[in-house]
């Protein structure tokens, strides 16, 4: 097998598999396990259809409909008429890199071979994720309860034909995207339609990305605090192991050894009384804030890789042959996961504007007004500011957790539902908003760094800052800040930021 393949037995996909297949174009395979306990699923679900036996989403309607029987010949149409009538979805399209991880997530539950699908339906599915046939997947439209019932419709779509998928760089009709792309049509049967859709892999593939992105995030966090205690001449005791031993939480004590690592051999950091007695609550309790979040963050992503690695479609049908309905389609795991994560990330950014007030805020520091010489005439890192503020308060609002809601659907048979797409979609907006406040940071207390001369940084920090002036310069006079910002938070995006400091120091999460 070729090296950047995954091979997907349903059981072992990792967050950093899910990412390789998402942003960086890996391929997908099926094990020769998960191609077998497919072919078994089917051959149940063949024997049901052949003795008329009557199974819910088998030779039955759906939701209310439960009671409603299917005869044999009309099993192919209701699983089309399924996906065309579910397929309601509204809003913005996924990006390219959440279709995929969506794509993939459902592939790996249906490979587990609980589901009942044709192999050749799986491998149509993997066939477009191979040639990237992607689907037009709108955000909005899921309860995330019976699974993700509408968006996960317009991913099908093009497997028959319909809808719209990139392909090549282009928007094309379903049927010319398959046809461009060499992928035969596929035709629904019994069970197919049901086992495509009802799941939770919009979610947890929207999910799974916010909490990678929110991992390097935690780590960038550390960095901007780092550089910020140095260019405010800040007091390292705070990070001292005696003071994290006494209160062991693993979060706090791997954020201390995060910050003093990368401020190992500094001359700007001091030590209490040496300037001052205590720093201000944004540096001295980065351990405990930071920590708490890294801790939310390591619980989240086990949820997550447990979710990634599940069969959350009804019914499941069993390795000897049962055939029950259950409840795995519904997301409450996940909603609260992704709450719990939206309320984390969103104080990476808290504290962090907060350091950033205490860079650019005379009074509160020895530094230049919005650090910028000639103020007055120059407005500096003023509004830079400003805009972090805007994206705090806004994150505030997001973080308002979606799980706590919930609204019966088809005709109160589907009486309580999670939320959580639209909580994984919240924590993903949030880790977006929380990267520019921590970009902010970072080039904020560079500058700051820059007004102070014959200090030495750290091990870490001192990558840190090389990495950014390889980007931008030190800002001598007002120029559209947003671009310069862009090219640091780019350093941050693309995880080059991470990867110069780790050469030096090991960062923990």
């Amino acid at each position: 097998m070729m090296k950047d393949t995954i091979i997907l037995d349903g059981d072992n996909l990792s967050l950093e598999d899910l990412v390789n297949v998402s942003r960086r174009g890996w391929k997908v395979a099926l094990s020769e396990k998960a191609v077998e306990k497919v072919k078994k699923s089917r051959a149940i679900v063949e024997d049901i259809v052949e003795n008329n036996r009557v199974v819910y989403g088998v030779t039955t309607g759906f939701g209310k409909f439960a009671d409603v029987s299917i005869s044999m010949d009309e099993c192919k149409q209701l699983q089309t008429n399924l996906i065309l009538s579910h397929a309601c979805g509204t809003g913005p399209l996924f990006p390219k890199d959440t279709v995929r991880s969506i794509m993939l997530l459902r592939a790996n539950a249906l490979a587990k071979g609980f589901s009942g699908i044709r192999l050749e339906t799986l491998t149509t599915l993997i066939d477009m994720l191979n040639k990237g046939v992607h689907p037009q997947i709108p955000e909005k439209g899921s309860l995330g309860s019976s699974g993700d019932l509408a968006p996960l419709s317009h991913m099908v779509l093009p497997l028959l034909g319909e809808g719209e998928a990139e392909f090549g760089g282009e928007v094309l009709a379903g049927a010319e995207a398959m046809r461009r792309a060499g992928i035969p049509l596929i035709e629904l049967t019994a069970k197919e339609g049901l086992a495509l859709i009802n799941g939770t892999c919009v979610m947890t593939g929207v999910g799974a990305l916010a909490i990678y992105d929110s991992i390097s995030l935690a780590k960038a966090g550390d960095v901007a605090a780092a550089l910020t205690i140095e260019a405010l001449r800040g007091i390292s005791d705070a990070f001292s192991s005696k003071i994290q031993e006494i209160r062991p939480h693993r979060g706090q004590m791997t954020t201390s050894r995060n910050v003093l690592g990368m401020l190992e051999g500094s001359t700007y950091v001091t030590r209490q009384g040496q300037l001052r007695v205590q720093d201000a609550y944004a540096l001295r309790c980065v351990p405990q804030v930071h920590g708490a979040v890294k801790d939310a963050l390591n619980y989240i992503r086990e949820r997550v890789v447990i979710e990634m690695n599940s069969a959350t479609d009804n019914p499941i049908i069993t390795e000897d042959g049962e055939v029950l309905s259950g409840g795995n389609f519904h997301g409450e795991p996940m909603a609260l996961s992704f709450d719990f994560l939206g309320i984390a990330v969103s104080e990476i950014a808290n504290i962090s504007e907060r350091r950033l007030e205490r860079l650019i805020n005379f009074q509160l520091n020895d530094l230049p007004p919005f650090l910028v010489k000639h103020g007055g005439l120059n407005s500096g890192f003023m509004i830079t500011q400003y805009a972090a503020a805007s994206l705090v308060s806004e994150n505030k609002v997001l973080a308002h957790p979606a799980s706590v809601d919930s609204i019966p659907s088809s005709a109160n048979q589907e009486d309580h539902v999670s939320m959580g797409t639209i909580a994984a979609r919240k924590a993903m907006s949030i880790a977006e908003n929380a990267r520019r406040v921590v970009t902010t940071e970072i080039m904020a207390a560079c500058q700051a760094i820059d007004f102070r001369a014959g200090l030495k940084l750290g091990a870490g920090t001192s990558e840190a800052y090389a990495a950014v002036r390889e980007a931008v310069s030190f800002i001598e006079k007002d120029t559209i800040m947003y671009k310069e910002l862009d090219k640091v938070e780019s350093l941050l995006s693309s995880g080059k930021l991470l990867e110069r400091v780790e050469e030096k120091v090991k960062l923990e999460v």
